[in-house]
């Protein structure tokens, strides 16, 4: 799949958006090593801290359905610069995306920068960081 169609499944899933508080829309689309692709949006919600973003939304989607190969992301919104993910939604993709995979993160005026996981989060914890210790 090529980037750009990526990025436009990305707006069109942003569309979706439940965001009656800021008004900030955000979607994204996860393409896996299948070729299926998976679209999220944000939701907010009156208790604002369990607003789940639009990165978090795909990704739960595929791994609901048992998928668990991720290719890359495509994140757009109306934003001056192209849109990168939270901090949250950084360590999620980070859980799931080996360190090579392509994140594209865009905005609504055709602005793309396109980074792989290490770089869009360096230093990531991992499971392998949760050893016991004596």
């Amino acid at each position: 799949m090529e980037k750009q169609e990526l990025i436009n499944l990305a707006k069109k899933a942003r569309e979706k958006a439940y965001t009656p508080y800021s008004k900030f829309r955000v979607g994204a689309a996860l393409l896996m090593k299948s070729g299926k692709v998976y679209s999220g949006c944000n939701i907010e919600n009156a208790a604002y801290p369990v607003t789940v973003c639009a990165e978090r939304t795909a990704i739960f989607k595929a791994i609901s359905d048992g998928e668990y190969d991720f290719e890359e992301m495509a994140v757009v919104a109306d934003t001056e610069r192209p849109v990168p993910p939270c901090g949250s939604c950084r360590q999620v993709l980070s859980e799931f995306f080996p360190k090579d995979s392509l994140i594209h993160t865009s905005n609504l005026n055709g602005n793309v920068n396109t980074v792989t996981m290490e770089e869009l989060l360096p230093f990531s914890f991992e499971a392998s960081d949760m050893g016991t210790q004596n």
